[in-house]
């Protein structure tokens, strides 16, 4: 009896998670705990700017990861810098992964990658992280909607379908300041070619006359989306892109009366850069629930008391301390602490590894005191 496509593709996808991938490849799984260092090894230019960096292990190394997952980047810039980047690349094919970059003005992560990440430099990195992810070889019809470099996760989920068999009914849609902006356009133009039903359609704020632009002009609108997708209200829609075209994507959806339900995005806002996640900020759920505690920073001498279900990043900010933070949902690492006494309920979102934990090591955007602490910040 054959398998239906979903199963065949879950289990494709969950090979790369099982210990017999290793005897069927006899290439270890890159595990981060044992060896977090990755080397570039190639550099691709996408558009003026925006640059693919392929990654692989030092010794060949098998990846497990699901399609619109992202990794942590630990980036010797200003100190140390850390950045959440998604993974572009098919999930399907596990001996590299890469990551599609913009050079955001002023951006310190993004600016060292663009000037100084070359093939053979070598770079820590956590992860895979994340669950903005999809198979799109399911008896499902999907809509993927992307702004500028949003349209990584879905790359990869587009990319992963077309390796395993093809999407079953998908539809993608991405919108960019002009032609010439759009990543990924020569290769999706090539995957829509192969896979009947990978439909795509792109549209462009402005154009030039040099362009020679015949697809959709101006920002995305109801009535556009209309034309691009005529049955949307039927699809399952993932939508990724800056925090203006996501918010303007639900407002269009809701006027719509869609089902918000079948409604899935990631976020790419966590302040001077986009990285990659979709989580919610981590909820935290103390074990004492109406108990006061009393969290200390002994290199400042600040002392605060810290209420239920405060993390220690907001009894640090009461205290009146600047910690350096960004993401706020314990998927950067940038707040990571030292644990000098007491216990806390963390619920990070993968910015931190278990060795690091096992040291004592927290993040304070994620950790709720479950007793008197100290913090060493």
């Amino acid at each position: 009896m054959s398998r239906s496509p979903q199963t065949e593709a879950e289990q494709n996808i969950a090979l790369l998670a099982d210990d017999k991938f290793t005897e069927i490849t006899r290439v270890p799984i890159w595990d981060p705990e044992q060896d977090d260092v990755l080397v570039c090894r190639q550099v691709r230019q996408e558009t003026h700017d925006v640059k693919t960096f392929v990654f692989s292990g030092r010794e060949p190394r098998a990846f497990r990861f699901y399609p619109g997952q992202y990794m942590t980047f630990e980036l010797p810039v200003e100190g140390r810098v850390t950045r959440c980047y998604t993974i572009s690349a098919s999930a399907a094919r596990p001996y590299r992964v890469e990551i599609t970059v913009k050079r955001v003005p002023g951006g310190p992560g993004s600016n060292w990658l663009h000037d100084y990440m070359i093939p053979g430099k070598e770079i820590t990195v956590s992860g895979p992280a994340g669950e903005f992810t999809t198979d799109a070889t399911t008896e499902e019809k999907l809509l993927f909607l992307s702004a500028g470099s949003g349209i990584t996760p879905m790359m990869s989920m587009t990319r992963t379908a077309c390796d395993l068999s093809e999407p079953s009914d998908l539809h993608f849609i991405h919108a960019a300041r002009m032609p010439s902006d759009i990543i990924f356009r020569d290769e999706l133009a090539l995957l829509s070619a192969q896979n009947p039903s990978l439909k795509l359609a792109f549209t462009c704020d402005t154009t030039l006359a040099s362009h020679s632009w015949s697809g959709y002009t101006g920002r995305l609108s109801l009535p556009m989306l209309s034309l691009m997708s005529a049955d949307f209200m039927d699809r399952k829609i993932f939508c990724c892109g800056p925090a203006l075209f996501m918010d303007g994507v639900r407002n269009m959806l809701k006027q719509a009366g869609f089902n918000m339900e079948k409604y899935y995005e990631e976020s790419f806002d966590f302040g001077a850069e986009t990285a990659g996640t979709h989580e919610e900020p981590a909820s935290v759920a103390p074990e004492i629930s109406d108990q006061l505690f009393r969290v200390s920073f002994p290199k400042t001498g600040h002392v605060v008391e810290c209420g239920p279900g405060m993390t220690i990043l907001s009894a640090a900010r009461e205290a009146g301390l600047m910690p350096v933070s960004s993401c706020q949902r314990g998927i950067c690492g940038t707040c990571k602490s030292k644990l000098l006494s007491g216990r806390v309920d963390m619920q990070h979102g993968g910015g931190i590894r278990q060795r690091e934990i096992d040291q004592g090591k927290i993040l304070i955007c994620c950790s709720s005191p479950l007793s008197d602490i100290e913090v060493e910040l």
